[in-house]
Formats: structure tokens, C-alpha cells, sequence
């Protein structure tokens, strides 16, 4: 698809480009967003990053908040990797309650590595930068609103007067991005996504729970990220996607692979996927070794490390792309919009 029609947003997509090593990156620089009170991470209690596990370095890993078993068989093709070419090192798994632990889990050292935006954003003088994530030669994916097949809802301003299930308030694709093109439409979002909306009622867990609340007649309908909600999209569907979808989403192989099947009535311009970052403080030669693995790592080199039931469809990392605070600029303006201060 050519330049021509897109947005500037758009546009921007293919500004990132590869690299083949850590001591070329650049590092992003900027001033942080505020986030909320610390919670706790899943099964993170009194661990610290950095300590030693008998003769190997024990190194904390956090996944993007969500449910631990889905996030952790996804991610363990990429950790069996570094364990094998990184000597002396044990990484392990940590999945976060939700956003607001991560950036106090890598203060106190309780971890080294994350991959989310809204943490890097809110202060990217704490960590070092590997690069943007890229899935299935994508570094993109998408948020998108879905309803049941038979609701009478069919356009973003349809959702006035209903009930909305959203992801972690501080996601970037299950609340962020939404909330913003609810208000681009002419709805009062209220004090959401910290507080109340004001059209429409709304409820924040995580994707998948926002699901489950529209399955369970709990939601009229829901807010998720592609890799979540394609495969609840009916296939029937498929063939309304927007060319920007079928073009960069890494996820269209899973379509109308689970229940319930639902209809899609908006997705997002093509989002930036996560920031792969470790913090500043951790102080090992094995962090840039682990930034030299994953940006040298490939399809072909993960698939050794595939358990013997992994569904390739739902490999959440390939190799990661050069970056930069541009890149993730879009992201930065939501968050202003809905009252995310990331100067804050």
C-alpha cells in the first residue's frame, strides 16, 4: 500500500529500520508519564534481579501484564534461546498484576528486562533500549473493538449508553487507544481511563477478561489487541478487514479459532509493538549479550527451542528493529489526549 491516503500516523509505520547489533542502537531519550501505585508482580515477591542462582546469574524477565498462562508458553521458545546462547545466565518468567508494577519491580531491582511501552515512557532514563518487537516480520499490531454478531452496535458512536469492557487501564491497545477514538467520535470518556467515562459504563481487568465479560452477557463489547482478538473474529469477517490489517498483523493465521466468535466495528492505525528494554542499573556484561541474541535472532533460530505442542501462530517474538522515541510518538499523544501526562 502506498503513502498516498494514509495518515500522518501512518505513514510514520516503516520509519524504524534494522540493525544488526546493541553497541549500534540508539537509545530513546524523553521524559516519562506518570503511573499508578505499586501492586505487585505474579510470583515476583522477594525476588531480586541480579542475584546468582548457584554458578549462574539469575536475570528476571517480565512479560506484558496479562494472564500467566497464556503470556509464558509464548515466550518460551525466546527464553530457551537465551538461556542456550547465553553462558552463565538462568532467565526466568515474570508475568505483572499490571502495568503499574513493572516500572517499580525494575527501581527496587526485582527484575532486568521488560517490553512494554507505557513503562518506557513514563521514564526512559531508567532503562537501556534493545529495540521494537517484531512478530512474523511485523513490528506492528492493532487495537480493535468487538461485539457480538447480532448487536445492534455498529460504529464507535453506537457505543454511547453501553457497557464496555476494557483491558489494564494503562494499556496502550486495550484502553488507551480506545478510549481516544471514543472521544475522537464525540463521547464524553470522563475521567477514564483513571476514573469514570461519562457516555457509556465501562470496566478495566485485562484482554482476556474482556472477553470473557462479553461472552458472559456481562459487556456489550470489548476492547483487545489483535494477537487477543482475532481469533475470536468470526471468519466471515475476514474479508472486511482494513488493508492496513491484512497487510501488517501477525495474527491473521488464528482467526475463528476460538469462542466466542465475534464481529469486529473498528481497529486502530497500526500501533508500534513493545519496547524490549532492560534497566540502567543492571550492571553485567550479560545485558548487552542478551541484546546481541535478540537482535540477531531469527524464525529459523527459535524454532530448535519450539516445545513439541507450540503453536507456531502464536509466537510472540522473532527479532527486534532499531527504534526510536518517534517511533512511539503516536503512543504519547493518546496518552496526553486521555489524561496520561507523560511529563507528568
Amino acid at each position: 500500500m502506498s503513502n498516498q491516503g494514509r495518515t500522518p500516523d501512518e505513514r510514520n509505520d516503516k520509519s524504524t529500520t534494522q540493525t544488526n547489533g546493541v553497541s549500534r542502537r540508539r537509545y530513546l531519550l524523553g521524559a516519562g508519564a506518570a503511573t499508578a501505585g505499586v501492586t505487585g508482580l505474579s510470583g515476583c515477591a522477594g525476588v531480586l534481579g541480579g542475584t546468582s542462582s548457584g554458578s549462574k546469574e539469575k536475570i528476571t524477565m517480565l512479560l506484558t501484564p496479562g494472564t500467566p498462562g497464556d503470556l509464558r508458553p509464548r515466550y518460551r521458545p525466546v527464553v530457551k534461546m537465551l538461556n542456550d546462547k547465553v553462558d552463565g545466565v538462568e532467565v526466568e518468567m515474570k508475568v505483572p498484576q499490571n502495568y503499574s508494577a513493572i516500572k517499580p519491580a525494575l527501581e527496587s531491582e526485582q527484575a532486568e528486562i521488560g517490553m512494554d511501552d507505557v513503562t518506557l515512557i513514563s521514564n526512559p532514563d531508567l532503562m537501556d533500549v534493545y529495540g521494537t518487537n517484531v512478530t512474523d516480520g511485523s513490528a506492528f499490531y492493532f487495537s480493535l473493538m468487538l461485539v457480538p454478531p447480532e448487536s445492534d452496535i455498529q460504529k464507535r458512536t453506537d457505543v454511547e449508553g453501553k457497557t464496555w469492557a476494557f483491558a489494564d487501564r494503562l494499556s496502550t491497545s486495550g484502553s488507551i487507544f480506545a478510549l481516544y477514538t471514543l472521544q475522537q467520535a464525540g463521547l464524553d470518556i470522563g475521567d477514564a481511563p483513571k476514573g469514570d467515562p461519562g457516555d457509556f459504563e465501562g470496566s478495566w481487568t485485562d484482554h482476556n477478561q474482556a472477553i470473557e465479560r462479553v461472552a458472559n452477557g456481562k459487556a456489550d463489547g470489548a476492547t483487545t489487541w489483535g494477537g487477543n482478538g482475532i481469533p475470536h473474529v468470526a471468519e466471515k469477517y475476514e474479508s472486511d478487514f482494513p488493508e492496513r490489517v491484512k497487510e501488517k498483523s501477525s495474527f491473521l493465521g488464528n482467526i475463528g479459532t476460538e469462542k466466542p466468535n465475534l464481529r469486529p466495528i473498528w481497529w486502530s492505525f497500526p500501533i508500534p509493538k513493545q519496547p524490549w528494554y532492560a534497566r540502567k542499573s543492571w550492571d553485567s556484561s550479560k545485558k548487552e549479550e542478551i541484546g546481541e541474541v535478540l537482535v540477531n535472532s531469527s524464525e529459523e533460530k527459535l524454532e530448535q527451542y519450539y516445545p513439541e505442542d507450540y503453536n507456531e501462530d502464536n509466537l510472540a517474538f522473532t527479532t527486534l528493529r532499531d527504534t526510536s522515541m518517534e517511533t512511539y510518538q503516536p503512543v504519547i499523544k493518546r496518552m496526553n489526549e486521555v489524561g496520561i501526562d507523560p511529563a507528568a
